[in-house]
């Protein structure tokens, strides 16, 4: 018998993105280091792709992040 039951049942209207079958999910269908969320809606969570690249533009062009004082990921 197990000792901790893993939780696959979502709280009524979390969506979730399922990057391994690239799919939306109502409730955690699959892993969690497979899916994006929760989402407050189906369609947020349809955009989750879009989401994430913008936000790794964002992240990426950051003027703090590309500091050249400093060294690391993203010096120059």
């Amino acid at each position: 018998m197990a000792l901790f039951k893993r939780r696959t049942a979502g709280k009524p209207g979390e969506w979730y993105y399922c990057l391994k079958h690239k799919k939306v999910e109502d409730g955690p269908e699959c892993r969690a280091a497979d899916r994006f969320g929760p989402y407050a809606t189906r369609e947020e969570a349809g955009h989750a792709m879009e989401t994430a690249r913008e936000r790794n533009v964002e992240w990426e062009t950051d003027p703090k992040w590309h500091d050249s004082g400093k060294s690391g990921p993203g010096a120059d």
